[in-house]
C-alpha cells in the first residue's frame, strides 16, 4: 500500500501542467520520395519535419511552398509512409555535423557514421542549405595542388581552392585519378596538408568499401573523409549522381 501511495506522490510531483503547442500536418500524397503536405503553411523552406509511421519516424526536408499544401523530399525509406500519416514540425533547418571529428570516417549524406567505429561528436552543425561566401570573402588561389600525375600537373596544373570537373563515361578512370590526388597529399606537411573529402554518389557498397580500404592503406584516411549515398539508398539522397568527380 506505501509503494502506491509514494507512486502517487511521485506522479503529482512531476505533474507538468504547462500547455504545449505542436505544428502537425497530414501527408496528402507520397512518391518517389517526395510527400505532399497539409497542415503546414507556416512551414519554412529547408525546414526538418518528422514524419510518424507505424514503425517509427521518418525525418523529411521542405523543398517547395505552395498555397495549402508544401512539398517535401524524403530523408529515408518512404516505403512505409502512406496518406494519412502524421507529420510534425521540427522549426529547424536541415543540418549536418561539421568539425575535425569527421576525419577519417565515413559518413551517409546526413552525417551519420557508416562505418561501425560509433558516433561522431561534432563540433558543431551547419546547414544543408546555405549561401557560399562571395568571391572578394575567400581566400585567393595560392597554393598548387599536386595530384601527383604529371600531365595533369604540367599541362593543367589545379589550385587549392579551384574547382576542377573529372568527366567522362563509366570506367574511364575518374576514381583513379581522384583516389591518386588524395593519396598524393600524404607528402605534404602535415600543418599545411588539406583535408580531403570523397564524394560517392550511387556506387555499390563493396565498391566504396574496397575504395575506402587503399585510401586506410596509404595512410591517406588520416586527412580524409569519405561521404557516400551507396546505390540501396532512397532516391532523394542519390539526387546528384552521374558520370563525374570533383576534388
Amino acid at each position: 500500500m506505501s509503494d502506491i501511495v509514494q507512486e502517487l506522490k511521485k506522479e503529482i510531483l512531476e505533474f507538468d501542467d504547462k500547455i504545449k503547442s505542436q505544428k502537425v500536418g497530414e501527408i496528402v500524397e507520397v512518391a518517389d520520395g517526395i510527400a505532399r503536405i497539409f497542415g503546414l503553411s507556416q512551414a519554412k523552406s529547408g525546414e526538418l519535419l518528422k514524419i510518424k509511421t507505424k514503425s517509427g519516424s521518418v525525418s523529411a526536408m521542405v523543398l517547395s511552398l505552395e498555397e495549402g499544401i508544401i512539398g517535401a523530399v524524403i530523408l529515408g525509406d518512404y516505403i512505409g509512409i502512406s496518406s494519412g500519416d502524421e507529420v510534425e514540425s521540427t522549426g529547424e533547418i536541415a543540418k549536418v555535423p561539421a568539425g575535425k571529428n569527421l576525419i577519417g570516417r565515413v559518413i551517409d549524406t546526413l552525417g551519420n557514421p557508416i562505418d561501425g567505429k560509433g558516433a561522431i561528436k561534432a563540433e558543431k552543425m551547419m546547414e544543408i542549405e546555405k549561401v557560399a561566401p562571395g568571391v572578394i570573402e575567400r581566400e585567393s588561389v595560392r597554393k598548387p595542388l599536386q595530384t601527383g600525375i604529371k600531365a595533369i600537373d604540367s599541362i593543367i596544373p589545379i589550385g587549392r581552392g579551384q574547382r576542377e570537373l573529372i568527366i567522362g563515361d563509366r570506367g574511364t578512370g575518374k576514381t583513379a585519378i581522384a583516389v591518386d590526388t588524395i593519396i598524393n597529399q600524404k607528402n605534404i606537411d602535415a600543418k599545411s596538408r588539406p583535408i580531403c573529402i570523397y564524394v560517392s554518389i550511387g556506387q555499390k557498397k563493396s565498391k566504396i568499401a574496397k575504395l575506402v580500404s587503399i585510401l586506410d592503406e596509404a595512410g591517406a584516411m588520416d586527412y580524409s573523409i569519405v561521404v557516400c549515398a551507396t546505390a540501396s539508398d532512397p532516391a532523394p539522397l542519390r539526387a546528384g549522381q552521374g558520370c563525374f568527380d570533383y576534388f
